[in-house]
C-alpha cells in the first residue's frame, strides 16, 4: 500500500493511510502495528479515530526516522509518497519509492535513502 507522510509545518510527524487502505490491512479490533524501518522495530498504537477518517500513525521514532530520511516538507510541496508492505500479522515495512514514468506506466521502484 501507498501512504504519505502527514506533516505539521517542516515537520513530519507521521504517516497517513488511505481510508480503502484502513478498511482492507487494519481489522478494527487492532490496537497497535508494528513497524519495520531499516533494523528498527517499533510499536505503534492506532487511535479509536483510526477508522473513522483519522488515518494517521504517529510515533516520536517515527518521526525521527522520517526525518533521518530527509522527509522534510516544504509549503506548496505534495507529501512523501512510502510504501508500507505487510510482512505478518499487524507487522509492516515502510520503504521509500520513486515513481518513475515508463512506456506504458508509472512503475514504483525501490531505493536506499542516505541518512
Amino acid at each position: 500500500m501507498v501512504v504519505r507522510t502527514q506533516c505539521k509545518g517542516r515537520v513530519c510527524i507521521g504517516v497517513s493511510v488511505g481510508d480503502n487502505d484502513v478498511k482492507r490491512y487494519f481489522p478494527q479490533q487492532t490496537e497497535s502495528i508494528d513497524l519495520e524501518l531499516d533494523h528498527l522495530l517499533i510499536r505503534c498504537g492506532l487511535s479509536p479515530g483510526f477508522w473513522c477518517g483519522h488515518s494517521e500513525i504517529t510515533d516520536p521514532r517515527l518521526c525521527a526516522w522520517l526525518e533521518s530520511k530527509n522527509f522534510h516538507w516544504k509549503p506548496g510541496e505534495e507529501p512523501v509518497a512510502l510504501a508500507m508492505i505487510p510482512s505478518g500479522k499487524n507487522v509492516f515495512r515502510l520503504k521509500a519509492f520513486q515513481a518513475r514514468k515508463g512506456k506504458r506506466a508509472i512503475v514504483a521502484h525501490e531505493f536506499e535513502m542516505s541518512a
